[in-house]
């Protein structure tokens, strides 16, 4: 099951980013614009970042829409749990436990610092996903209008 649909959901960004590679934007606007949606989606922004996609496409018009909303596909709500779970782990090997913070006990004393835990490892994350997007973005589009030339 999780094969079948990480197919399905490789097949429909691999759709989505054909459409916008063959958008009148250059092979870097596609992938800057893939890459920026990566890193807002990674973030925990709680479904607002939707609305951020919807502005940066408004006022920025060299950013291609097709690539930048491709990336929810990439960091979906499944996905996006496990990114959560890794971004507190990573925030917590760079900060440090959270003191007296325990699973069996949670208190609402510990939420800032268990937030700014998540909040670290998330921006590492997603400046990572951002990087590497933009290199295999950058990449797919260049051989992919080179194969329809």
């Amino acid at each position: 099951m999780i094969r079948r649909r990480s197919r399905r959901t490789a097949a429909r960004v691999r759709e989505r980013l054909e459409s916008a590679f063959l958008e009148d934007h250059s092979p870097r606007q596609v992938a800057a614009s893939f890459s920026v949606g990566l890193f807002i989606t990674a973030l925990p922004t709680l479904g607002t970042g939707l609305l951020l996609f919807v502005l940066l496409a408004t006022v920025f018009k060299q950013l291609s829409k097709i690539a930048l909303f491709a990336s929810v596909l990439v960091l979906n709500p499944p996905v996006k749990w496990g990114v959560y779970a890794t971004s507190y782990w990573l925030g917590q090997r760079l900060l440090g436990p959270v003191p007296g913070f325990t699973f069996d006990g949670v208190t609402l004393s510990a939420g800032p610092d268990v937030l700014v835990r998540l909040w670290v490892g998330n921006l590492v994350l997603a400046a990572v996903f951002a990087t590497v997007g933009y290199a295999l973005a950058l990449r797919l589009v260049v051989d992919f209008r080179a194969r329809m030339a």
